[in-house]
């Protein structure tokens, strides 16, 4: 089978599996389930074949509409760089769909679980394969659609089908600018083609501007809930537990990162000062945010903004070959560096999320930390594979996210001193809540009957942890991509910042530290309780933090009731008065008018007629003979 069969087959298999399930298997929920883990296994090997293979060049896009000269055309663009997102897309998304076997086995509408699920593979796996920027954002534009039908999937719930409009609504704000990027882009350029936009950054034909990169970053900014459009995400959490896993931790927002990867030779200068600070401010914000929270869901949402404000940073940091003096390098040392973190991201927090979503299954959806307790005992392989992802996410030398992590705070310690300690300060904090997290929940004594009463789940669920597991452990070492994986992402991975000499072991020091301090603190500070201490203790700080969470739901609170609500009122007056009034029901009028005269002139009576027929003599006699 030729590659490029290979790429039509690795699309169809979870549109078919969608389609299948939405048209025939609505009602059949083990079947379907069936279908769309069966689907997702055939992503998995098909994807592996083309990783692995040796033929990386797929010719033959398909056109699909034309307007005159203008032409949208679906191709691919498979390189390193697609290989690498295509490898955690397809594998972490398979071991999800394992796991909700077994987390979504009595639910009612299993059957529309999975073919959101199928749908959204499908979407995703088009964002990767995209190689132009309008293809790229058809499937932006599906991702977003299955993201909110899982997010609703208990529509039943008002909080469930309100997280859902949240993000739709909010996501759709950042795609406008998306679009126009686009339009802009082609604009200027006369082409979307990456391909081809990137030859002509190497040969020096590209129109550079601070428009485009800025426009295409809005949808960024929306995917992958940057400041100040991350207010999405923390509500996303009512949605089932491995959505929050496949969507909101490992594939969907981690689109974002992905994309301004793929435009990094679109980049200028002031561009990447911006990603830099949105990316820099969302991973201390959001990490201040999660030392309050106390749904289990919760703290690993602000965990995943914060961790993706990392990869925005380190994108910004080391875009080296970015501008009108771009290379043809397929990967600069900021996109290596924020696809590594990335990657070893997608293992540790899917891990960290369905290791949640065991505790919420084998608690009777018990998610409040506080009401937990007790359960290292209980669930020992969730306990064991859980601790891996919180040790990976903190940065414990040895394991995937201290590698990662450092290669970020290397590049901010090269290039920007200041972000270099607000990331090194975040890691603290990252260090601190990841560490409350782990010993309420799972030390001291049950707090409650759902936890008292917990046990470990079956295989189903917990084969994905322990799997998930070994990425959270291996991720970061070379040889997981060099002998395990047959180097096939050096083309990205070969140019990840790795420092040398005293700034290694300097390195070292720092994110060691970073990551002892905010962890003995937690350890030290927080004891399994049935309450918060801060919040107990020290309710002023505790009231603070909080204030800062719910801030921003405030404001645009305020803004829709005050503002645009009053702005729309307005506009609904004036369009009533004039376009509906004036414009619109005054033409009618006058026209109605006018019709009423013509129909009083011909009332179908015979001496009517005489009548108007002796004026018309009359006035035809006087404007002959000049009496008028």
């Amino acid at each position: 089978m030729a590659p490029a069969q290979f790429t039509s087959l690795v699309l169809l298999l979870p549109l078919v599996s969608a389609a299948v399930i939405a048209l025939f298997l609505r009602r059949r929920g083990a079947l379907a389930a069936g279908l769309s883990v069966a689907a997702a296994a055939g992503v998995a090997v098909v994807s592996s074949i083309l990783i692995f293979g040796e033929s990386r060049d797929f010719p033959g896009a398909v056109e699909w509409l034309r307007l005159g000269g203008f032409t949208v055309v679906f191709g691919c663009k498979f390189d390193d760089l697609a290989a690498l997102m295509l490898l955690v897309v397809s594998f972490v998304g398979f071991f999800i769909h394992v796991f909700s076997l077994g987390y979504m086995r009595d639910d009612a509408a299993r059957a529309r679980f999975f073919g959101g699920l199928s749908f959204f593979m499908f979407s995703m796996i088009g964002i990767v394969l995209a190689d132009n920027l309008f293809m790229l954002f058809v499937f932006w534009e599906f991702v977003g659609f299955s993201s909110y039908l899982l997010i609703g999937h208990w529509y039943e719930r008002p909080s469930a089908s309100d997280a859902a409009k949240k993000a739709f609504i909010v996501n759709r704000v950042g795609d406008f600018g998306f679009l126009l990027g686009i339009i802009a882009c082609y604009w200027l350029n006369g082409t979307v083609n990456l391909t081809e936009l990137a030859g002509r950054s190497a040969a020096g034909g590209l129109v550079f501007s601070r428009a485009i990169p800025l426009l295409l970053f809005c949808g960024a900014v929306g995917k992958s809930a940057q400041m100040p459009l991350h207010v999405w995400l923390p509500d996303a959490m009512e949605g089932p537990t491995p959505v929050s896993a496949l969507i909101h931790a490992a594939t969907m927002v981690a689109a974002g990162v992905y994309m301004l990867c793929r435009i990094h030779f679109l980049m200028v200068p002031d561009a990447l000062t911006v990603i830099l600070w949105t990316g820099t401010i969302t991973a201390l914000y959001a990490a201040i945010c999660a030392v309050v929270q106390s749904d289990i869901k919760k703290v690993l949402a602000y965990s995943t903004l914060s961790q993706l404000g990392y990869m925005m940073a380190a994108f910004g940091l080391g875009s080296l070959g970015s501008g009108p003096q771009a290379g043809a390098t397929l990967a600069t040392a900021g996109v290596a560096a924020a696809m590594f973190h990335l990657t070893t991201h997608a293992f540790f927090k899917a891990l960290l999320f369905l290791g949640s979503g065991s505790i919420i299954h084998a608690c009777h959806h018990e998610q409040d930390i506080f009401k937990l307790g007790g359960l290292a005992r209980k669930m020992p392989w969730t306990f064991l594979t859980f601790t891996v992802g919180v040790f990976a996410i903190i940065g414990l030398p040895f394991f995937a996210g201290f590698f990662s992590k450092d290669a970020i705070l290397y590049l901010a310690r090269e290039n920007n001193q200041a972000v270099f300690w607000v990331l090194v300060f975040t890691a603290v904090l990252t260090a601190l809540y990841m560490t409350r997290l782990w010993r309420i929940t799972f030390f001291g004594e049950p707090r409650s009957e759902a936890a008292a009463q917990a046990h470990e789940n079956g295989p189903v669920m917990v084969v994905p942890l322990v799997l998930l597991a070994v990425g959270a452990a291996l991720g970061g070492y070379g040889f997981f991509y060099d002998q395990l994986l047959g180097g096939a992402f050096q083309g990205v991975l070969a140019l990840v910042p790795e420092p040398q000499g005293a700034a290694h072991w300097m390195m070292i020091a720092v994110g060691t530290g970073a990551m002892f301090v905010g962890a003995s603190f937690a350890l030290a500070y927080y004891r399994p309780a049935a309450v918060d201490r801060l919040q107990a203790g020290v309710p002023v700080v505790f009231g603070g933090l909080m204030f800062a969470k719910e801030s921003f739901d405030r404001l645009y609170g305020y803004y829709v009731a005050k503002i645009q609500q009053r702005v729309a009122m307005l506009l609904n007056l004036l369009e009533q008065i004039f376009l509906a009034g004036w414009l619109i029901r005054g033409g009618a009028g006058a026209v109605g008018l006018l019709g009423l005269g013509a129909r009083a002139l011909h009332p179908g009576k015979l001496h009517v007629y005489v009548y108007w027929f002796l004026l018309g003599v009359v006035l035809l006699w006087g404007f002959a003979t000049g009496r008028f």
